[in-house]
């Protein structure tokens, strides 16, 4: 008896590009890019980010490529509704990646630095409010956090709407190492900062 056994891959649907950005991303002086697609044939729309350095010769090669780091579109756990945030958006700065993302009740931005071939996540920067609707209660506060995971420092600021000066300030310090890595990194670890 002969059997035949036929390789099947599963197609990558990660067709539309929605997000394009390019920068100098580990300091060699030449253009790095990055990209999110999104796949248009999975119903929840899931994400992907991909991470490309430039080589010697100029050409770019793949350094990290994340399903987990985005959110999809339409979450399982939400039965086909849509997650209410817009897709984050990248920047290159200095060197450093910045994902900018909303969050409930305002919005994250992470920053991610090279080293040692990985992207360590270095910084993050939340701002929240406890507003039910619109910003125009007197008694609506904003609450700033800043965490700079090198030096472990956590810093969260209250302000109420209309004051010039904040209300409470509150600093801990917090070490996590090894610093959290791009390719590992969950939309859900927001929770986490």
């Amino acid at each position: 008896m002969n059997l035949l056994a036929q390789s099947i891959k599963n197609k990558d649907h990660f067709t539309y590009q929605v997000r394009e950005e390019s920068g100098d991303l580990n300091n060699d002086g030449k253009m790095d890019k990055i990209t999110v697609k999104m796949d248009t044939v999975d119903e929840t729309r899931p994400l992907r980010l991909q991470i490309f350095l430039s080589r010697p010769n100029g050409k770019l090669t793949l350094a990290v490529s994340s399903n987990k780091i985005i959110e999809p579109q339409y979450p399982v756990e939400k039965q086909g509704e849509f997650n209410g945030c817009q897709i984050p958006d990248f920047f290159i700065e200095k060197g450093i990646l910045k994902m900018w993302s909303e969050i409930k009740g305002g919005n994250i931005t992470y920053d991610f630095k090279y080293n040692n071939g990985n992207f360590e996540l270095i910084h993050v920067n939340k701002l929240t409010n406890n507003a039910t609707e619109g910003y125009t209660n007197e008694n609506t506060i904003f609450t700033e956090t800043k965490f700079d995971l090198v030096t472990g420092i956590r810093t969260e600021t209250d302000e109420i709407l209309g004051s010039a000066k904040p209300s409470k300030v509150r600093k801990k310090r917090v070490l996590i190492r090894p610093l959290p890595k791009i390719q590992d990194f969950k939309f859900s670890d927001k929770e986490l900062y």
